[in-house]
């Protein structure tokens, strides 16, 4: 708690406080607009926190007054939303966003709020929480002046996110605040006031009515929050993981029985997203945290002997996160990466629980390509147990792994790998045009190289090309061959039937 929040003062902010807000509030003097900055600013000024971005509310016409301003500025024209009432200005690192006072509702089926103008009052009220329905006054009448209509200061006093209005009626005017509610739950380690969350609960199913999109944000926000697991476990207990990724609470009660892992397949998957969150700051690597034991429930088998089994639930998982991707609307390069790392995160811990050949090791290098620390963080992270002794010799194994992998590399020259004999060079040699022939060549020459039969060098693997291009020279002309007697006799089939056709 701030000392401004202890001493619960009218003004909390002074003009040397903030230069930019003193020349925006003298701005709006200049123009006879009443202006306000509001929100998410007013919430982690009185926390503490340093923000880029400003939201402020203006009493009348919000587009034509950051026109104004922008020229005034000295900055290109804002993004403006006509029919919201809203208009942006990017100014210095800054993201100052422009509000004309409104309220705003969803019809029961529809993705688009519906908006009218109102007061200060009115706005503050259509806002999602106590904590951000909280206004500063930034006219020289009210300057630095707290509007505080609901209660704000003390909720955030008690680290409890409560909405301004019935919680039904603040989460269904927009569905997309029932997300919110758990992304600042997880960011800002508040509770959730148990009538909100009671209301959260009820109003759920509206999310269906939101867009994918907003959606998406939401949770890629969550999962950036300190401790990802506790927006996702709210996310659980709530039912909205039911709605928004079914997948991840189908884990919940999925038993496993494994040196490296918990009991249950969900609260080991909160607990390597969480692990990996400590270590990088990624959102691509945390979803992969996230959905690395996805298919787990459609592989489980159990065996007298062994346990519960998932064989295979890496191949389906990775099959799984491309129709997610799609679903949650990712870029292809995101989805692209997520199954990679799902398809390989068993690779390095088994390579922990055999003798390891410099052949494996290769492979593993090779697949990974440029994602492979991620991989490696990744199932660093994967590696739990109820019992540290068991973790700290688990880790210990794995990071001996991690270190021959970098000498592999840098002893075999492995770090952007790729046959130093290339395609031009191979038709070259076997005079042979391009097709699969030239394909097959490169794949055997790359084998070679990672069984470690050749040397990764380009002497060395001339020298192999020599002793294996006859082979496929000659398959290569047999292929040929065969392709001119079909081609000959479809020629005589297709001339019969063109002289069947013309009688």
């Amino acid at each position: 708690m701030t000392e401004q929040m202890r001493r619960r003062p009218g003004k909390i902010l002074t003009r040397h406080h903030s230069r930019l807000l003193d020349r925006l509030g003298r701005f709006a003097d200049e123009q006879g607009v009443t202006l306000y900055v509001v929100g998410g600013y007013v919430r982690d000024l009185l926390l503490g926190f340093k923000v880029k971005d400003m939201d402020f509310t203006v009493i009348g016409d919000a587009p034509a007054f950051a026109r104004e301003l922008a020229e005034h500025l000295g900055v290109r024209q804002p993004v403006i939303f006509e029919r919201f009432g809203t208009a942006m200005i990017p100014y210095r690192g800054y993201r100052l966003d422009f509000v004309s006072a409104r309220e705003e509702s969803y019809d029961k089926g529809s993705r688009k709020p519906t908006v009218i103008h109102a007061g200060l009052q009115a706005d503050l009220a259509r806002r999602d929480f106590t904590v951000n329905a909280m206004a500063l006054g930034l006219n020289d009448e009210n300057y630095g002046q707290l509007i505080d209509r609901f209660d704000g200061m003390t909720d955030l006093g008690k680290n409890i996110l409560r909405t301004p209005l019935a919680p039904e009626t603040t989460f269904s005017e927009d569905p997309l605040r029932i997300m919110r509610a758990i992304r600042f739950s997880a960011q800002l380690e508040f509770s959730i006031e148990q009538q909100t969350l009671a209301g959260l609960k009820a109003v759920a199913p509206r999310l269906s009515i939101i867009s994918q999109e907003r959606i998406t944000e939401e949770f890629l926000k969550l999962l950036a929050a300190k401790r990802p697991s506790v927006g996702l476990r709210l996310m659980y207990l709530t039912g909205v993981m039911d709605i928004v990724f079914p997948e991840i609470s189908k884990l919940a009660g999925v038993d496993q029985i494994g040196p490296h892992h918990h009991k249950d397949v969900f609260e080991h998957t909160l607990l390597v997203v969480d692990q990996v969150a400590l270590l990088t700051d990624d959102p691509i690597l945390r979803f992969a945290a996230l959905v690395h034991d996805v298919a787990k429930p459609r592989t489980k088998k159990f065996y007298p002997q062994q346990g519960w089994t998932f064989h295979g639930h890496e191949d389906l998982g990775s099959r799984m996160v491309k129709h997610i991707g799609r679903r949650m609307k990712l870029p292809d390069e995101t989805t692209g990466k997520l199954t990679k790392l799902v398809a390989l995160h068993m690779r390095p811990i088994n390579l922990t629980r055999e003798e390891v050949t410099d052949s494996g090791i290769r492979r593993l290098i090779v697949d990974a390509g440029a994602d492979l620390e991620s991989l490696l963080t990744l199932c660093r992270a994967d590696i739990t147990s109820a019992k540290p002794s068991k973790v700290k010799r688990y880790l210990e194994q794995f990071d001996l792994l991690r270190q021959r992998i970098y000498e592999v590399m840098d002893k075999d020259h492995l770090r952007q790998f790729q046959s130093p004999v290339r395609g031009d060079e191979i038709m070259g040699i076997c005079n042979i045009p391009p097709g699969p022939t030239v394909g097959k060549i490169k794949t055997a020459l790359e084998e070679a190289i990672l069984d470690g039969r050749v040397a990764n060098t380009h002497e060395a693997v001339l020298a192999y090309l020599y002793e294996i291009k006859d082979q496929y020279i000659a398959s290569e002309k047999v292929h040929e061959a065969t392709s001119a007697a079909g081609g000959s006799v479809l020629g005589k089939h297709v001339a019969r039937g063109s002289r069947l056709s013309n009688r």
